[in-house]
């Protein structure tokens, strides 16, 4: 499917009846389709090509991609950097925003600066304690966290002013986000948790890992009976385990990650255990995409970004989209006409 509205890079789309924002992401979602978002990988460069590789491994596949903001702790290439460079040629950034290392009064100019460079979906995160990167040295900030950044920025969009309250003359107008844990204890708590990251206002949700999806279907279930589902979309998350090892020493040092035995056990048992866990991502993704509630799926594999495309490709979920990216319906054309 060709969508003959795509912006000029630096130009922004009319924003449609009943969106916040000018984003392909607000769009798919809103229309109904299964979305796919992906996160990007920040280098530890400040060479812009390295960003670009790394984006055109998921051409044609996601529709956006998370710039992550000092994710774990750890010090790459700031978000803002990523999103600038992704809006110069027109991908669909999702700018993370973590409040560990940034006052409200930084955090608040990122999210105008963001949004004037084309950034139209922002995911609010409290962010890791700096005890877990590689700087533990660092000053925490935390002025801010998930929630009350989340009522921030919605402060900047719908009643264009600042937190001080001073008016702003152009708000950011933007598609806002926030993360879930489902699997972290106590599970009865999430559900909850996750009405307040609503009323805060969130708009789409992504998930961490997802590997016990019974488990997940009944946060699912519980999200319903509380008349969640119908007020935000919500994207679990997935990712290729590159062995039993690495998926054991992520369940024993990253807090919240559930990952069951019988993953292990399937990984530890398999002639190539890499390749088996892009094919349980497929099958996960398969299983996710088939519960009432899921609206796309957010895949984060890490040091395998050059699988996503296949195991996308392998699960179906697009069911024949094509995501946009730069040069897309000039290379479709081609195609049609060759063939």
């Amino acid at each position: 499917m060709v969508i003959h509205d795509e912006p000029t890079p630096g130009e922004m789309l009319p924003i449609l009846p009943g969106h916040s924002s000018a984003g392909r992401l607000e769009r798919v979602l809103r229309a109904g389709h299964f979305a796919v978002t992906a996160e990007l990988a920040p280098p530890d460069s400040a060479n812009p090509h390295d960003v670009y590789a790394r984006a055109e491994l998921f051409d044609g596949y996601v529709d956006a991609m998370n710039a992550t903001d000092g994710s774990g702790a750890n010090c790459h290439m700031s978000s803002v950097g990523i999103c600038a460079l992704l809006t110069r040629i027109g991908y669909a950034p999702i700018m993370q925003v973590s409040c560990r290392d940034k006052n409200r009064i930084a955090i608040q100019g990122d999210v105008l600066g963001a949004a004037a460079m084309g950034v139209s979906n922002i995911l609010c995160l409290t962010g890791d304690g700096v005890q877990a990167g590689d700087h533990p040295q660092a000053k925490p900030v935390f002025d801010l966290d998930c929630m009350s950044l989340l009522e921030t920025i919605r402060g900047m969009r719908d009643k264009a002013e600042f937190l001080s309250g001073r008016k702003l003359t152009d708000p950011p107008k933007v598609f806002l986000g926030a993360a879930s844990n489902p699997f972290a204890p106590p599970l009865d708590f999430r559900p909850h948790r996750l009405a307040k990251k609503i009323a805060a206002g969130a708009q789409y949700i992504q998930t961490n890992y997802c590997f016990d999806v019974p488990r997940f279907k009944e946060f699912m279930a519980r999200s319903r009976d509380l008349g969640l589902l119908e007020k935000v979309f919500i994207l679990p998350g997935v990712g290729p385990m590159a062995s039993a090892r690495t998926a054991n020493w992520i369940r024993n040092n990253v807090p919240g990650i559930y990952i069951p035995d019988a993953v292990i056990e399937r990984l530890a048992g398999a002639k190539d255990q890499k390749r088996e866990g892009q094919q349980l991502c497929i099958e996960l993704i398969q299983q996710l995409s088939e519960i009432e509630g899921v609206s796309g799926i957010h895949v984060m594999a890490y040091r395998q970004e050059e699988s996503v495309a296949e195991i996308i490709e392998s699960s179906g979920v697009l069911q024949g989209r094509v995501p946009w990216y730069p040069g897309r319906d000039e290379k479709l054309l081609q195609e049609r006409a060759t063939s």
